[in-house]
């Protein structure tokens, strides 16, 4: 039987020449065009190696299906395609997850063989790491969230024009992940008593420091967009069934901090008016 690879790339004039070369070479290639695309395939049918573009539609794509492929059918050779050679370096440091990585443009040739090659010299997996939530990645990496956070308040002009101190700048950081974590967790749509008054709180305190309702919100983009990265960076250890319905969720508590920290902030400039 014909070795069944199943080849991910966004871009339409790769897919269709790299799948004949394959195919002349007796492979049996199936073909997706993004991440979604991917995973239907991969959930419907068997494949004996993953061969995915790095940056399928966003930067980094090529690592969830990486991740989806081990887990549903962790027998499958991976390999992952890119276009940038210093990218051995952080490689690495999923090396357990991906087989090998290769240089775009391919070279046929050393395509074939390392596909053939890994194919018959199969080591045995290493157990994977347990899965995590959300909720649990935001809470391990909050030393990272808070430093990252801090980077890209420090590059914006507006909230470096208050003159505070650093630890009054993310004081409130803590309080924000653990009520995005709790929420997460047991799957509620409420924000906590506690959590409200810890946003109020931090709502009073910044119209105390000379803030408008402008750049609280912008300081809330920046962290919603700090999640993000994290979460990026850390998608081959996500369960990924869960991914989306926990960041929705995040969403939600984000926004709705964000409402009580505003009337908070309009409460202590009344007060000090």
């Amino acid at each position: 039987m014909a070795t069944r690879i199943l080849f991910v790339d966004d871009e339409a004039g790769i897919r269709k020449t790299l799948r004949i070369i394959l195919e002349q070479h007796g492979f049996d290639v199936t073909t997706a065009a993004t991440v979604p695309e991917a995973l239907e395939h991969l959930n419907h049918a068997t494949f004996d190696v993953l061969l995915s573009d790095l940056n399928i539609g966003q930067p980094g794509d090529g690592f969830t299906v990486v991740s989806a492929m081990r887990r549903v059918q962790p027998g499958a050779a991976t390999f992952i395609l890119t276009g940038y050679p210093d990218f051995d370096t952080a490689l690495q440091a999923i090396r357990s997850q991906v087989d090998d990585y290769l240089l775009k443009p391919a070279d046929v040739p050393t395509l074939i063989s390392t596909i053939r090659g890994r194919l018959e010299h199969r080591q045995p997996m290493t157990p994977e790491r347990p899965l995590k939530r959300v909720s649990e990645l935001m809470q391990e990496s909050l030393r990272a969230i808070m430093k990252e956070w801090l980077g890209l308040v420090k590059e914006h002009s507006e909230l470096t024009d208050i003159p505070i101190s650093d630890k009054d700048r993310v004081d409130h950081l803590p309080d924000v992940v653990k009520e995005l974590a709790r929420r997460v967790d047991i799957l509620s749509d409420v924000t906590s008593a506690g959590a409200k008054t810890a946003a109020a709180k931090h709502g009073k305190e910044r119209a105390r420091q000379g803030y408008n309702i402008p750049l609280i919100v912008i300081e809330m983009r920046l962290l919603q967009r700090v999640l993000s990265y994290v979460l990026q960076r850390n998608l081959i250890r996500m369960d990924l069934s869960t991914v989306i319905g926990d960041m929705l969720q995040v969403g939600e508590s984000l926004q709705e901090q964000l409402e009580f920290s505003i009337r908070g902030f309009q409460q202590g400039a009344r007060e000090a008016a």
